[in-house]
């Protein structure tokens, strides 16, 4: 199928989705972050960038699939969002992998919370706190990391995307 060929339904419904889906996926993150009290790593920081480009990018394919703009705009913003999906994607592969000990992580990645309590300066507690390893798992549901969970999150997000970019 060719990105100029006309779009309709399936990219406009596509496009709805993946916002709806984007989000949702990112904000199960914040919320295990900021609700389950899970402190994520640098590696986890770093996955969620795709999110946070992609909500808005899929927000503008379904507004071009919506206002009729030319088939190229918005199965061209539909194959951008799964280049993204993708990219987390591998980001997820290589956070599991560093996780599994298959290879090392960044020498950058935390080494693990601080207890020390530092009275009640909130600054002082703030600045304490060093984020966790990237090598250990934070928990494991299933028997996938929030890592691996990502890999499956944005490989399906990807196939939703790559589906409609090249679907009649």
């Amino acid at each position: 199928m060719s990105l100029t060929a006309p779009t309709g339904a399936t990219q406009t419904l596509s496009a709805g989705l993946l916002v709806i889906g984007l989000a949702a996926t990112v904000s199960l993150a914040l919320g295990f972050e900021h609700i389950g009290g899970y402190i994520p790593c640098m590696l986890c920081l770093e996955q969620r960038t795709p999110y946070y480009v992609g909500v808005p990018l899929m927000l503008l394919a379904l507004l071009a699939s919506w206002l009729k703009a030319p088939p190229l705009i918005t199965r061209g913003l539909l194959l951008l969002g799964a280049a993204l999906m993708l990219y987390g994607m591998a980001l997820g592969v290589y956070h599991s992998g560093v996780e599994w000990k298959w290879w090392e992580g960044p020498a950058d990645c935390g080494a693990g919370a601080s207890s020390q309590n530092l009275g009640g300066n909130l600054l002082d507690q703030l600045n304490a706190v060093i984020p966790p390893s990237c090598s250990e798992a934070a928990g494991r549901f299933l028997g996938l990391s929030f890592a691996g969970w990502n890999v499956l999150a944005s490989g399906f997000w990807a196939f939703i995307a790559l589906r409609a970019a090249f679907k009649r």
